[in-house]
């Protein structure tokens, strides 16, 4: 569960814009990927210091298997390399990792590797650090669905707060601003039910380039939003 995370903000990061950072330099889509893991760790280390409470990177959504076989080989190789040189490094930080999405038709090896990276965090309370992995949240949400169908022939209907906790099992709270990165402006598939209230930020510059600095504008552009969550400004009333 996420006992101390659940009161401070969330993040979710779209990390958009590898393939073409790398296509711009003439280089192989592969070496995108490869300079946007790169980018993680300072992120990572800037939103602990900001005090975010959990973030979320897309890293591989369910649809990416669609991608060439090669791309997807790399991208599995890639995660694996990232647990091997980065779990020491997280939990000497407080950094507690989890992951969401399927793991049943990643690696063998790859599976029980996340298992084991959450295992040796798991008492990390600086930051959770989730990583959405074969993640679509239409499935979580359609996956909560048939959980509710089922324990609604034992009793009444489903609140939206238990269904919450069915579509995000680890407790993580909704996300209170979405980032996306590569110029596009669209969800794809990410965090659908957390981000019914998000500030939605979409910037231009690809994820290999975004750094600490970046995510420090994000948030100052975020504290200058007013979120209203279907209510009236208190100026409008009286007005």
């Amino acid at each position: 569960m996420q006992s101390g995370f659940a009161d401070r903000m969330h993040i979710g990061l779209i990390m958009d814009g590898n393939g073409r950072w790398a296509t711009a330099r003439g280089l192989p889509r592969v070496r995108g990927h490869q300079a946007g893991v790169k980018a993680i760790r300072p992120v990572v280390e800037a939103a602990a210091e900001a005090g975010v409470g959990t973030l979320t990177l897309y890293a591989f959504s369910s649809d990416n298997w669609r991608r060439p076989a090669a791309e997807v080989s790399g991208l599995m190789a890639l995660l694996g390399r990232y647990l091997r040189e980065e779990i020491a490094t997280l939990a000497r930080s407080g950094v507690r990792l989890g992951f969401i999405g399927r793991r049943d038709r990643l690696p063998a090896g790859l599976a029980a590797r996340i298992a084991e990276a959450e295992r040796e965090t798991a008492g990390a309370e600086r930051l959770h650090l989730r990583i959405a992995f074969d993640y679509s949240a239409r499935d979580a949400i359609l996956a909560a669905a048939l959980q509710a169908a089922h324990a609604a022939q034992a009793g009444p209907g489903l609140s939206r707060e238990a269904f919450s906790r069915l579509v995000t099992s680890d407790g993580a709270p909704d996300v209170d601003l979405l980032i996306r990165t590569g110029g596009e402006q669209r969800l794809s598939d990410f965090l659908l039910w957390e981000c019914a209230y998000a500030e939605l930020l979409f910037v231009e510059r690809m994820w290999p380039d975004f750094g600490p600095a970046d995510l420090t504008e994000a948030l100052a552009r975020f504290a200058r939003r007013e979120r209203r969550f279907g209510e009236v400004p208190e100026a409008a009333v009286a007005a």
